[in-house]
Parts: structure tokens; C-alpha cells; sequence
């Protein structure tokens, strides 16, 4: 059995940022349905596939792991920590034969090594840079993870109020967050404290933020590695 374990959510600051892992025999029926990474698919195509992959698969198992974890965890563990810890999570769940992953550390080895040190039964991990791009199967989940916390997100604005998507380059989320932390001197719980536009924020730097050019990443500290030239993406 193969899966393919991929995230979406990494750099924003706000909302929960979600694993997904996908089992399947062989790859080819993804590759018949035309699965790609999820960022180069629109919103409704990849609702579109959603199902299917979840109907080719023999399992699927997710991991969400809420701004409000990640604030408790992050004072004593790197982003890249917590990572290895869902995808390790994931991978023991479903006890492949070969797992596949898109890294999220600068060393895809390290963070394969990582992965595989937590996972108690034999599994061939490997762990590489855009494997979305070049696996079906971790496509497929790359997909499953982007649905999963677009439909997250979107019960936090039904809630809150339009707040984007979250990350910190749009102009929606941006002006939300901003004048949230102006009406309630705090910032919301599904915020990630420890993201720089946070921080920010909460020192009052209105200005700066506002205005300032959106960096590519939420923050270059916990950014994905980025892709190789080649390519010429996650989120």
C-alpha cells in the first residue's frame, strides 16, 4: 500500500493548518481522474475532486491542528517540529508499505528521517521537495487538505465576519484582523500569536502592516521550502 501526506495551511496567521494522508494500492486510478497539487487547481475543481479521491482511495485520515495548539505548542517547538509530529501522526494511522511526503523542512531528508524516527511500524518513507507535483497520491492529499481547511475557514467568517483566507498578503484579512485587534485589544483565538504580522499588530504597528508589501510566505521563519527553478506555488 502507498500514501501520499501533504499539508495546507502553513504560513497564515490565521486559522488551523491541516494534514492530509491518503492510502491507496496503486496510484494509477489518480492519475486516470488527473489529480494535481492543489494549488494549481481552482477552488471549485478541487471541491470537484474532493470526493472522488476519497472514493479511489482505501483510506483517508486528516490532521488539523488549530492556531489555538499551535500557540500552546510553538513557545517549545519549531513549526517544522509539529509538522513531523501530524505527519508522523498520519503515517502510523495508516501503516503503508511506502509513504510519500511533501517535505516542509529546507532538507527534505531530514525532515523524512524525522518523520520516520516517530512512526513505530516499517514503512519506506520518502520525503521530498514538490512531491505534490510528482506523486498523484500525495496531489490527492494535498487537495483533501486544501478542501478540508477552506471549509474550516470559512465557518470561522460565518462566524466572525469575512476575515480571507487567512494569510497574511490578503488585503481582506489584513484589514479584519486589524480591526479586530483595534476593538478588542487582543487578537482572536484562531490567531497565530507567534507569527510576525501578530506580533506586530499587538505592538500597534498599524501602519507597517497595512502597508507594507506582503512578504510571498506568512513569515519567512516558518515558510516552506521554496521550489526548485524548474517549476517556473503551497498553502
Amino acid at each position: 500500500m502507498l500514501a501520499g501526506v501533504d499539508e495546507a495551511g502553513r504560513g497564515p496567521v490565521l486559522g488551523p493548518l491541516v494534514v492530509a494522508a491518503v492510502l491507496v494500492e496503486s496510484d494509477r486510478p489518480l492519475r486516470k481522474l488527473g489529480v494535481k497539487d492543489s494549488k494549481l487547481l481552482t477552488p471549485a475543481k478541487r471541491e470537484e475532486l474532493a470526493p472522488r479521491i476519497r472514493e479511489l482511495a482505501a483510506r483517508v485520515e486528516l490532521r488539523v491542528v488549530p492556531a489555538e495548539e499551535l500557540n500552546a505548542r510553538m513557545p517549545g517547538q519549531n513549526l517544522n517540529e509539529i509538522e513531523v509530529d501530524a505527519f508522523a501522526e498520519l503515517v502510523e494511522r495508516l501503516a503503508p508499505k511506502t509513504a510519500v511526503l511533501d517535505a516542509c523542512d529546507v532538507n527534505a531528508e531530514r525532515f523524512g528521517r524525522n518523520v520516520g524516527a516517530r512512526v513505530t511500524h516499517p514503512v519506506v518513507i520518502k520525503a521530498m521537495h514538490e512531491a505534490d507535483a510528482r506523486h498523484p497520491v500525495v496531489a490527492a492529499a494535498s487537495i483533501l487538505a486544501k478542501v478540508e481547511r477552506d471549509r474550516l475557514m470559512a465557518q470561522i467568517s460565518a462566524t466572525h465576519g469575512a476575515c480571507g483566507s487567512g494569510y497574511s498578503h490578503d488585503v481582506n484579512t489584513q484589514q479584519w484582523l486589524a480591526a479586530y485587534v483595534r476593538q478588542h485589544n487582543k487578537l482572536p483565538s484562531f490567531a497565530r500569536r507567534e507569527w510576525e504580522t501578530a506580533r506586530r499588530l499587538m505592538q500597534r504597528d498599524l501602519t507597517q502592516f497595512l502597508g507594507a508589501p506582503a512578504p510571498p510566505q506568512a513569515d519567512d521563519r516558518t515558510a516552506k521550502p521554496k521550489k526548485p527553478v524548474r517549476r517556473s506555488r503551497a498553502q
